[in-house]
Order: C-alpha cells, then structure tokens, then sequence
C-alpha cells in the first residue's frame, strides 16, 4: 500500500495545486457574472438579479441549468468538429494561464522561469478558438466577427508585449515570482507607481480591447454583425464562449496584478497589513481590476472600428516602443 502511495504522490500533488486553483476559479467566473449585472444595476440605479436565491445569489447557477438543458443547434453545412472544439479551445485557454501564476510565495502549480513567455503565448492563442468558430459556422456574419475580432486581438498583443519588455527590462527576470518579489516593500515599489506607470495604463486599456471588453466590444456589436463570431452557437457551445470571456478577464486581472500592483505583496510592511494572507491580497487586488473592467461597461460608448485600430497602432505601438528605449537607457546608464 506504502508503494502505491509513493508511486502516486508525484501525480496527487500537481492535481491537488490544480483543483485547488480550478474549483475557486470556476465559481468565481459564474459569480463574476452576478457581480458585473449587479455594479451595472446600481450605477443605473437598477436592482439587477434579484428573484433567484437571497439577493440574486443562485442567478448564475439558474442560468447555467437553462444553458444547459437547451438544444445545441450545429448549422447543416457547418464544419461540426471545428465548430464543436472551437468553443472548447477559447475556454481552455482562459484556464490554462493559471498554471505559471504564483498565487502566494510557495503557491503556484508550474514555477517556471519563462512564466511570462508562456502566459503571453496563451494569451495570443485566444485568436485562435474566435476564428475556428467564424470559419466553421459556414456564416458571413459570424466570418466576419471572426475576423474582425482577430484583427484587434492581434493589434492589441503587439503593444502587450512591448508593455511586458519593460517589465522584464526592469526586474531582470522572466519568472513571475520573482517580477513579484522585485515589488516588494509597499506601494511605493510597485511598477504601477514608478516609471511604469504609463505602461501601466496602456497595458490596461490592452487588456480590454484583448478581452473583447467595452469600449472595445466591436465583435459583439449587434447592430452590425448580429453578435459576431458566436452568432451561430447555443446551449453550452455558447456558455462556453461566455464564461471563456469572463475567465480570460480573471486572466488579465491576475497579470495586470503581478505585473504593476505588487502580486501578493501588501500595500504596506506593517504589522497590519502583513497578518492579511498573501492569497487575500492578491485576491482584492483582482477584484480591483475587474470592477474597473465593469466600471468602463458601464460608463464609456463603444469605439468605431477605425478609432479602435488608431488607437492600437498609432499611439499605442508607438508609445510603448519609445518607453521600452528609455526603460533601457534607464537600467543601462542609470542603475549602474
């Protein structure tokens, strides 16, 4: 029995760190759902959800039942395979970026040193699930979703990973525990409140127009293309599609976090602040970014097609690519 244990503990623990990082993360992508109806209810002066559970609570978990026992209807002249796996890839995606992210000192399900590449890589791999499901759907509309979508996803990855180079130029490290650790001391050392405060800002404004996020929302855009991409999926296809998007704002939340605000850092070295959990504070500092995601639904009219890709590559590459040369003359001539 002893030998049974041995041969499987190298397995049990890897799939105890994932289901200890999946199971919270599920939940909290069918409760960020209730959380963005409800900021939006009261910044509308709305009640939002509130019939199902105390306060709207089971909301989420009755629009999964409905979700879920709808029909799937497949197009007859869709590619089924592709149209099937394409919902899967986008949500898989969103979840697999969590591997490399260091949730507490000792907590992270993969500590490698290249975390940052792999992130940023999974991230670029998003495009892919959108347009799969454009092309297999066997439709103008959802083709030209697809297609529009991947467009500003990969305008928006290239100011990304400017904005990531700088980073790693200051800190000196592609790990992110050690991105992390390089913040630590309180707020003042955080990359958000120094030199990098306007990459900071633009990787922010990224990561909207890279979550298909308002003001940048162009792929679900109904009055032109009929919802886009996803025009042709139902049931769990669907939802799949839906909570993928809400995972990879997680997703974004969490980098953002470990990138500029400090990961697990508190804002403070004081006694106070430090008795707070590592996790908690990597946790309040997520649900920050996400209200801001909601804060901009709620607030900022949707971008022109025109102004979103002006945008991306008129001030934003430019911009990035002239503060990756001073952060570099900065830790060559300055930090010596």
């Amino acid at each position: 029995m002893n030998e049974i244990i041995e041969f499987l503990m190298p397995l049990l623990i890897p799939l105890g760190k994932i289901l200890l990082v999946v199971v919270p993360l599920l939940v909290c992508v069918a409760m960020l759902t209730l959380v963005e109806r409800k900021v939006i209810a009261a910044m509308q002066l709305r009640k939002g959800p509130n019939v199902v559970g105390f306060w709207g609570v089971l909301q989420p978990f009755a629009d999964g039942l409905k979700l879920f026992l709808k029909e799937t209807i497949i197009p007859s002249q869709s590619s089924r395979v592709i149209f099937l796996i394409a919902p899967m890839i986008t949500f898989m995606l969103a979840l697999l970026g969590w591997a490399v992210i260091p949730l507490a000192p000792e907590f992270v399900i993969a500590d490698i040193n290249v975390g940052i590449l792999y992130l940023f890589a999974i991230s670029s791999l998003g495009v892919y699930g959108i347009i799969m499901a454009g092309w297999a759907s066997n439709s103008k509309y959802a083709f030209l979703g697809a297609i529009r979508s991947s467009a500003q996803m990969v305008s928006y990855e290239v100011s990304i990973g400017f904005v990531i180079v700088t980073v790693l130029l200051l800190v000196g490290s592609l790990n992110l525990g050690e991105i992390v650790r390089s913040q630590a001391g309180g707020i003042q050392n955080w990359h958000a409140f120094g030199m990098l405060f306007p990459m900071f800002i633009v990787f922010f404004i990224s990561a909207l127009a890279e979550t298909n996020r308002h003001p940048f929302d162009l792929p679900e855009a109904e009055a032109e293309l009929v919802a886009g991409y996803n025009v042709e999926y139902s049931s769990m296809s669907f939802a799949l599609f839906f909570l993928g998007e809400y995972a990879n704002m997680i997703l974004m939340s969490g980098m953002t976090t470990i990138l500029f605000l400090g990961g697990w850092q508190p804002v403070a070295d004081i006694a106070l602040f430090t008795m707070v959990p590592p996790v908690l504070w990597f946790a309040i500092k997520i649900f920050i970014c996400l209200f801001v995601f909601i804060w901009a639904r709620a607030t900022l009219p949707r971008y022109r097609y025109d102004q979103l890709m002006r945008l991306g590559w008129k001030v934003f590459l430019p911009f990035s690519l002239v503060w990756v040369v001073l952060t570099s003359a900065y830790v060559v001539y300055m930090t010596v």
